[in-house]
């Protein structure tokens, strides 16, 4: 493909953040091989990469089209989604009494740190000529995990609405009873999100385009399993290694509470994807459809990982400092975020090996992209969120 960087280079310096944002999205939506994936995703592409829906300031409408499937029996047809729907009802929390709300957190206080010494390597923006005395550091650490945990916030509306969706379309009775409990968890997690964002941090930032695109793609497509795809193993897959990342990071105690919780609840919504999407996927869809569903899910694979380029703190800080390619050459290479997207796909590319949508036809793409090192990991059916806590803080003491 022709050099972007070059014709931005050659633009006056306002127009250039934007039409290098219009040429990363067309290199995204270009590299689209199947027409059926671009049908699905080409509208959402333009209204939230285009448009910039979710970033106008007022409620979006998103017009959703799905059969709701009611079945008169009840049936007892998915054991391993009755003993899903068992934990999640065990595993309810109430976030007035589970969280101690009275905590004080100050961003600024470097004793009780949002992100750990290091996740951001300040060496690099001074070698790109940004130079940031210690309180401006801090700051920067407070934008950055402000911007984390608003993507989560617009992340858990999402889910939220998509549980709702899936609870009507999905076709296993166990399966529905058990969303039922995903969507009191959801609406849980926009709840402790939101009022940590806004009581604690002070600070919301608008939706990701990226972001804003699967949502609206997920949420507007007819096809059940489409909406498992999306949101339970693609969306919450992400989700869950996020969370893992900055649960490992952090050492101010109200959000390590928060993140505990969340993450044990979101291991069971991975798990209900992986169960839901298994079989359906390997025996009744035919090879075309099978097809479509992996290159969508790659396609999405990539919109997720240009999701965690932190435009929005860009637009805050450097535009007219740097470049914008320059700070995308810079937040792929900080250790922090690196570390973020491995732990994000590393709970991601499993799940799609366990549902049957990592054939030998869609393996050299992953592996094109540098995410064929997750082939192997371990898929959500085989962990459980209290395990997943185990492990993250025998490795944060190991890091100690």
């Amino acid at each position: 493909m022709f050099n972007t960087d070059k014709i931005v280079g050659l633009l006056p310096a306002k127009m250039r953040s934007q039409v290098d944002a219009y040429f990363e999205a067309l290199q995204v939506f270009m590299e689209i091989r199947d027409p059926r994936v671009l049908a699905a995703l080409g509208p959402a592409g333009v209204r939230g990469l285009l448009l910039h829906r979710g970033k106008q300031g007022g409620p979006t409408l998103m017009k959703a089209s799905h059969s709701a499937h009611f079945d008169w029996t009840y049936p007892s047809d998915q054991p391993e989604m009755r003993e899903l729907y068992t934990r999640a009802k065990r595993g309810q929390w109430d976030s007035d009494t589970t969280l101690d709300w009275s905590t004080s957190v100050d961003p600024m206080n470097p004793e009780l740190r949002l992100l750990r010494d290091g996740f951001i390597d300040f060496s690099m923006l001074e070698a790109r000529g940004i130079r940031l005395d210690k309180k401006e550091q801090t700051k920067l650490i407070y934008s950055i995990t402000s911007w984390m945990l608003s993507q989560f916030l617009h992340g858990e509306q999402g889910a939220l609405f998509a549980a709702a969706q899936v609870t009507e379309a999905v076709q296993f009775f166990d399966g529905k009873l058990y969303g039922a409990t995903q969507v009191m968890d959801e609406g849980r997690h926009v709840e402790v999100f939101h009022r940590y964002l806004d009581e604690k941090l002070c600070k919301l930032y608008q939706i990701n385009d990226n972001l804003y695109v699967i949502i609206d793609s997920l949420m507007t497509d007819g096809r059940w399993d489409m909406k498992f795809l999306g949101m339970q193993i693609m969306i919450e897959g992400l989700a869950l290694g996020a969370f893992s990342t900055i649960y490992k990071s952090t050492n101010e105690p109200l959000l390590k509470s928060l993140l505990k919780n969340v993450i044990q609840d979101e291991a069971r919504h991975v798990h209900y994807g992986v169960l839901a999407l298994r079989e359906h996927i390997t025996k009744e869809l035919s090879d075309s459809e099978r097809r479509e569903r992996e290159d969508w899910a790659f396609e999405v694979a990539l919109l997720m990982r240009n999701r965690f380029m932190l435009y929005e703190v860009y637009d805050e800080w450097f535009e007219g400092l740097m470049p914008r390619s320059a700070w995308r050459e810079f937040v792929q290479q900080v250790p922090g975020m690196f570390e973020f997207r491995q732990t994000c796909f590393s709970r991601l590319v499993p799940n799609l090996r366990e549902i049957g949508l990592l054939s030998p036809r869609i393996m050299p793409h992953y592996d094109r992209v540098g995410l064929s090192q997750y082939f192997g990991g371990q898929s959500a059916d085989k962990i459980t969120g209290e395990q997943m806590i185990r492990e993250l803080d025998g490795q944060q003491r190991s890091a100690a």
